[in-house]
């Protein structure tokens, strides 16, 4: 037999990497587990004791000491070397899918300009000049797009310019239009580039679950899917340089407009960008732009007037739109009347800290007193009370609870706001303001409803979401244990409808909303719904990833409940909670480091706490990352620790009645780490313990049944008994299909073709790799798509035999 070398390295390299980064999902920890295996019988399969608990090779010595073993030992044994063969496929299979990620999805188009506005007036210079530039694209040298950057202050029309822009140019783009608004106006709020990114890869085809989690990996991802492809990208309000660059395309055929209230300094240094500043508009097209608001009919008569009107809004399209719309709404408003109201405005009796009358701030807010003075009761109420803190998007409940109105109440406000350019309307019921106009109403609620209503309101809004994240978590993981009061209370059945699926969809939706809420509530001191966030939003992250999201909310999160429990008015089990949740978020960026440090900071809490199950939970999860780099026997050790922690739980103590339940999941823990040990016999023992204690239990958790008879198929198959792993498999495969876990009965029936392959019946095999297909295809799980590849290979080779 030819040796492996270089290719079994670099399998063994994808794999372990792979791995410590948090990537490749399900498939990615069977096939790290499986080359474990291989690895011990290659040495021998000596105990722990014995120093058979090497751990995942972290450098690229040990990665090639451990392919030196596994070439050794493929050459006195066939068997053995197919097996390897088998691995290094699967392996092949998952780099090629983590490296692209895009498996058959170029042929998305995405569409994701917001629409132009109809009464988009001037600019027309700027626009040859960008088209222009667009013609010349094609030319870019070294692989760069062409970047464009339209700068100004607030108000002048940069978003507008460069979405009409982007219209009037999107069919010499055709593999598609991006567009992120990076809400850059002030360094606060500004979008990191991270989320950018994974909106933009869902854009492109890429679902969440095979989104890398790390920036780093997100941009190579990008860069990936757009290289050279023609594509129009539209990042909107940038803050910095730095938010701009990870989200430039990796194509010369593409075109980039940025807007930016900042000079582009870097980008045109670097970058070799088009700077533009966008000017007020000029007293005829401010005109013109009035007129098609509120029609020419109506601007007859009143020139003296209406030049009046213009020239006190500066030129600024955001001040022409709001006084247009107020005009428009108001069938009898006279433009003198306007006029008078507007210099009332620019006398500085509303400006406040605005500024001078001639900057575009001064003049958005003098048009906005005029629009403001106009509004009900009602609807004041709710403009100011929406706009204390800058959420993503206003919907309907937010804005409800915001003015405490009832839903059908702030919709028809809302709606009312949005006619008058007060808001507006990005999607179906969800609403924006621009920051100027949010910085008015702010203002105007401090002075109007003063700092305790404020903060009542601010409240109302963070209890909403906590609410919201709360139903959607009850969904998606009914049965696991929380600490959080919110849970006490009955869940919202309107919050998140339907079942798991449709609220984890519920949840990406809302995922900028709920972030903003975490910061809301640490801005105005409610530490206690900072965490009791932070614990709601468990399911989200774990299912649907958003890492550097979680990470940034639940640093917030652990600092909230410490500030609570110093302070004697906390929950001194809330630290230890939001920690274990902050390590899941570094394993799956591959800060290894940083997550012991957590759940070392957790464990600590939790004995301080005297809190038993919270103490077993980071016990738990300590040994799961031991799992991870092939620390068997400290991974055991954790488990068993744990298990001691909940035995610890006395009757009437927190977490009573989850003790049987959690005792069933890490009995499964603790066979899993003898398996990884070699001691297989007694890696059987203690699952069989785990299967039993499931079985048990009051509510029958049928799901984590079919999760022990596939460890057990994977122990069996491992000790060289296919025919003890294929009874276990058909369990699973049972289990899996009653239970509706497509995903899970994907990989039952994947393992059942590889106990058929090992029994040499090639038509079982045949029969489980296609079901295994059908459903990884249906699954469109990352994690998967390198088995999806393997199979099909293995396939053809069943179709075609040698």
């Amino acid at each position: 037999m030819e040796p492996f070398g270089s290719v079994v390295l670099a399998a063994v390299g994808t794999v372990t990497s792979g791995v410590v980064a948090g990537a490749g999902g399900e498939v990615g920890r069977r096939s790290a587990e499986a080359l474990a295996g291989l690895w011990r019988r290659a040495r021998g399969a000596q105990p722990a004791a014995e120093g058979g608990d090497g751990a995942l090779p972290g450098t690229e010595e040990e990665r090639r000491a451990l392919t030196a073993d596994l070439d050794a030992h493929a050459r006195r044994s066939p068997e053995f070397a197919r097996e390897v063969r088998e691995w290094v496929a699967e392996a092949e299979h998952l780099a090629a899918a983590r490296q692209s990620a895009s498996g058959g999805f170029d042929a998305v188009r995405p569409r994701m300009l917001p629409p132009s506005t109809a009464v988009f007036t001037d600019r027309e210079e700027l626009i040859a000049d960008v088209t222009r530039l667009a013609e010349a694209a094609d030319a870019t040298a070294g692989g760069a797009p062409k970047v464009v950057v339209l700068s100004g202050p607030g108000g002048i029309g940069k978003s507008a310019t460069a979405v009409h822009c982007a219209h009037l140019l999107k069919d010499r783009f055709p593999d598609g239009q991006l567009y992120v608004d990076l809400a850059g106006a002030s360094g606060t709020g500004a979008l990191r580039p991270s989320d950018a990114l994974v909106r933009f890869l869902a854009a492109l085809g890429t679902p969440p679950e095979r989104t890398p989690a790390d920036e780093h990996g997100q941009t190579a991802l990008y860069r990936d899917r757009t290289a050279d492809r023609r594509l129009l990208v539209v990042l909107d309000n940038a803050h910095s340089d730095a938010q701009v660059e990870p989200l430039l395309p990796a194509s010369p055929h593409a075109l980039v407009l940025v807007t930016s209230r900042l000079r582009p300094h870097g980008l045109v240094r670097d970058l070799g960008a088009v700077a533009r500043t966008l000017p007020p508009l000029d007293a005829a097209d401010s005109l013109r732009l009035l007129a098609r608001i509120v029609g020419a009919d109506r601007m007859a008569g009143s020139e003296t007037s209406t030049r009046a009107v213009a020239a006190d809004c500066g030129g600024v399209p955001l001040a022409l739109c709001t006084t247009g719309a107020h005009v428009a709404a108001r069938t009898h408003l006279t433009w003198e009347t306007v006029a008078r109201q507007l210099a009332t405005g620019r006398g500085g009796e509303t400006m406040g800290e605005d500024g001078s009358d001639g900057t575009p701030r001064g003049a958005v807010h003098r048009a906005h007193d005029v629009s403001y003075a106009e509004l009900d009761p009602a609807a004041a109420r709710l403009y100011r009370l929406a706009a204390l803190w800058p959420w993503p998007a206003v919907t309907v409940p937010l804005a409800a609870r915001a003015a405490d109105v009832d839903e059908p109440t702030a919709r028809a406000l809302l709606d009312r706001l949005a006619r008058l350019h007060l808001v507006e309307e990005v999607a179906e019921e969800r609403y924006r303001y621009h920051d100027l106009v949010r910085d008015h109403a702010r203002r105007k609620a401090e002075d109007v409803d003063g700092h305790r209503a404020v903060a009542a309101a601010v409240g109302r809004t963070v209890r909403h979401w906590l609410g919201f994240a709360v139903a959607a978590d009850h969904r998606v993981i009914p049965a696991r244990w929380r600490l959080g009061p919110a849970y006490l209370r009955p869940a919202r059945e309107e919050a998140a409808p339907g079942g798991a699926r449709d609220a984890l969809a519920a949840l990406a939706r809302e995922r900028d909303n709920l972030a903003a809420a975490v910061r809301a509530a640490d801005h105005w001191g409610l530490d206690d719904l900072v965490w009791q966030l932070c614990e709601a939003t468990w399911a989200m992250h774990l299912r649907l990833g958003f890492h550097e999201q979680w990470v940034d909310t639940h640093l917030l999160g652990v600092a909230a409940a410490r500030r609570a429990a110093e302070d004697g008015a906390g929950d001194p089990r809330a630290e230890g909670r939001v920690l274990v949740q902050l390590a899941f978020a570094h394993m799956g960026l591959g800060r290894q480091e940083d997550a012991e440090d957590d759940l070392a900071q957790a464990l600590a809490a939790e004995e301080r706490a005297g809190h038993h199950r919270g103490r077993a939970t980071a016990l738990e999860v300590t040994g799961l990352l031991r799992l991870r780099t092939w620390r068997w026997s400290e991974a055991e050790a954790c488990f068993e620790a744990a298990l001691g922690a909940l035995a610890d739980i006395r009757p009437g103590d927190d977490g009573e009645q989850d003790v049987p339940r959690a005792s069933a999941i890490l009995a499964h823990h603790v066979g899993r780490a003898l398996r990884g040990q070699g001691r297989h016999a007694e890696a059987v023992r203690r699952l069989h313990i785990a299967l039993a204690a499931f079985r048990d239990l009051d509510a029958r958790d049928r799901y984590n049944e079919g999760r022990v008879y596939m460890s057990l198929g994977e122990t069996h198959l491992e000790a060289g008994e296919p025919e003890l792993a294929r009874v276990c498999l058909d369990r699973a495969v049972d289990v899996m299909t009653q239970e509706g876990a497509a995903l899970q009965l994907a990989d039952a029936a994947y393992l059942r073709a590889r106990c058929a392959r090992r029994l040499d019946d090639p038509t079982a095999e045949r029969a489980d790799l296609t079901t295994a297909e059908r459903l990884y295809e249906q699954a469109d799980d990352y994690g998967s798509y390198g088995s999806l590849a393997a199979i099909r290979a293995r396939l053809v080779d069943l179709r075609n035999p040698r």
